[in-house]
């Protein structure tokens, strides 16, 4: 692939997605989007390109989260991988609410990917656990994340020992 196919197929996903915007539960065809129709052969490959480029996305905040959790005095890798899955989808809204309005079975292998790294990142299932059960704890934290309202799922944080030190010091 070249540059310019690369970013060609790029426009073609951001065309996709401006044109999804108002109504993305709504029905989806390649061919609604002229630039769509020129680069993909059809809307399975459009739905593993958008996949691809929600999983970019949820990959890098959940990298970010579990290195920040590892940090943490105390770490908290569930929270910190759901409030990274939370804060894609929130980042992404319109192809958030695409993908999950059109989770068809071309989708399901690169589903069951997500899920298991969804379950690998907040440290519920180990390297050495099946795949299979990995999908299936992942797919069982996402379907409570789903199910979970954000502001359920993150009660208000106590300060920390050290933090308040922090603004002691300061205030002195």
């Amino acid at each position: 692939m070249s540059w310019n196919d690369y970013y060609r197929r790029q426009a073609a996903l951001d065309a996709v997605l401006a044109h999804v915007r108002h109504n993305p539960e709504g029905p989806l065809s390649v061919a609604d989007v002229p630039l769509a129709a020129e680069v993909f052969t059809d809307t399975d490959e459009l739905l593993l390109a958008l996949h691809h480029r929600w999983m970019l996305r949820l990959t890098g905040r959940l990298e970010v989260a579990a290195a920040e959790a590892d940090r943490a005095p105390a770490p908290d890798r569930v929270g910190a991988a759901s409030a990274a899955w939370r804060a894609a989808a929130e980042e992404s809204p319109v192809l958030h609410r695409l993908l999950e309005a059109h989770d068809t079975e071309v989708l399901r292998p690169v589903r069951e990917a997500e899920q298991r790294l969804l379950a690998l990142s907040s440290g519920l299932a180990d390297d050495d656990e099946s795949p299979e059960e990995a999908t299936r704890i992942g797919a069982a934290h996402l379907a409570l994340l789903r199910s979970t309202p954000a502001e359920v799922a993150a009660p208000p944080r106590r300060p920390s020992a050290v933090g308040l030190l922090r603004r002691l010091v300061a205030s002195a």
